[in-house]
């Protein structure tokens, strides 16, 4: 299982974008932010396909990339494949740019620096059969993978931030975050966080329901006073918290174990304690969440073979197989349908009900120009975020 950690280095590439023509959303859902507008490198886009090169090399998470389909795609296609597994989504980018790997299954804390970067090239969709109308509606163009109208990334699955609790502690069925948050809660010293910069959009979430007067419609377009705000609460939980997690391994043993009886968890972590009083909720408040793609290199030596690989991996019965194997929503919503197996584990991760990811607000880097289409101020970059995520921490 991989750890979903940011970089913790200034996004200077994506800092400087120029930004324009962002709509904010009136309601807790990451949708409605209309399209993004910035300035990025003018790569073309390749138009029709030529003769598979024999190869492609792939940076992906742990599980995306498994002999069991990929020795057939290598049987269909001739195209060996060669992957990479990154553990960060930081290391993912400097992969990239090595210029030695063709494909990468980016998460959306990755993305905008690929593309602002120029690492990456738009995607010419009529080159992916898949890529079609059993593509669930949630992951199509998103603010993290789609910029001025063109796509850079081929969704693979999704996930929530949800609330995980011992029912056995938790006796009560919780519906808010406060539990998790307050100073008053029940819970002090027994609640788990996650551990990286990024988390600092949790806070942002509660507040945007709780402290409405901040202003903040994006969790991740905070100026400086609300990004302040945002470290105040996390600051106030940190009394509270049991212990901070990015390894998925240490967060099922705090549960399983009983040093933290509720926080921030993901619904296959919860799976994986193999014990039904570990429950979960997506509290009303909303949540974050991810959504990875895949994404082709600006300068690839084997498109034909990542082209090839999209479209495969996009297909119902193989994009199932990785969603499955790593445990999330798939994005090809026909997988459902396969069997009663791939309908179980679709109803369980949520995979084909967007008003339940309407209230996720998936990762984005944040940038200087705010997403939430505000001209008159700056918002804080993902370099202030680290700074004040250590700031929490210390």
């Amino acid at each position: 299982m991989r750890k979903k950690i940011l970089a913790t280095t200034a996004m200077a590439a994506v800092a400087v974008l120029a930004l324009s023509g962002c709509s904010g959303s009136d309601d807790t859902t990451s949708e409605g932010s209309g399209e993004l507008q910035i300035d990025v490198p003018d790569i073309a886009m390749m138009e029709e396909l030529g003769d598979n090169e024999g190869e492609v090399n792939i940076v992906a998470w742990s599980g995306f990339v498994e002999p069991a389909w990929s020795d057939e795609f290598t049987a269909e296609t001739g195209c060996v494949v060669n992957r990479r597994v990154a553990g960060t989504s930081d290391e993912m980018v400097q992969l990239m740019r090595t210029g030695d790997y063709d494909l990468v299954s980016a998460s959306g804390d990755a993305s905008l620096r690929l593309i602002a970067g120029g690492d990456v090239q738009p995607l010419n969709l009529k080159l992916i059969p898949n890529f079609g109308d059993d593509i669930v509606e949630g992951m199509k163009g998103q603010i993290y993978d789609t910029i001025n109208g063109k796509s850079y990334g081929i969704p693979i699955g999704r996930g929530a931030n949800i609330l995980q609790y011992n029912s056995e502690v938790v006796t009560e069925e919780p519906t808010s975050w406060d539990v998790a948050w307050e100073k008053d809660s029940p819970y002090a010293g027994k609640v788990i966080a996650y551990d990286a910069p990024i988390y600092i959009a949790d806070a942002a979430v509660y507040l945007m329901a709780h402290e409405p007067d901040l202003g903040i419609t994006n969790p991740y377009a905070l100026d400086e006073e609300q990004l302040a705000a945002a470290v105040d609460l996390l600051k106030q939980q940190n009394d509270l918290v049991s212990e901070y997690w990015s390894d998925p391994a240490a967060q099922i043993t705090s549960f399983a174990g009983g040093t933290s009886v509720l926080g921030t968890s993901w619904e296959v972590l919860r799976k994986l304690t193999e014990d039904d009083k570990f429950k979960s909720i997506l509290p009303e408040e909303g949540s974050t969440g991810w959504s990875d793609a895949w994404m082709l290199a600006a300068e690839s030596k084997n498109p034909n073979c990542a082209y090839a690989w999209m479209d495969y991996s996009s297909s119902p019965e193989v994009n199932g197989a990785i969603a499955m194997n790593f445990g999330m929503a798939p994005a090809n919503a026909a997988f459902c349908e396969t069997s009663d197996e791939a309908k179980a584990h679709c109803d369980y991760f949520n995979a084909t009900d967007e008003e339940y990811f309407k209230k996720v607000w998936f990762w984005t880097t944040p940038i200087e120009q705010c997403i939430d289409g505000r001209s008159d101020v700056t918002c804080t970059n993902f370099q202030q975020w680290t700074d004040a995520w250590l700031s929490v921490k210390g």
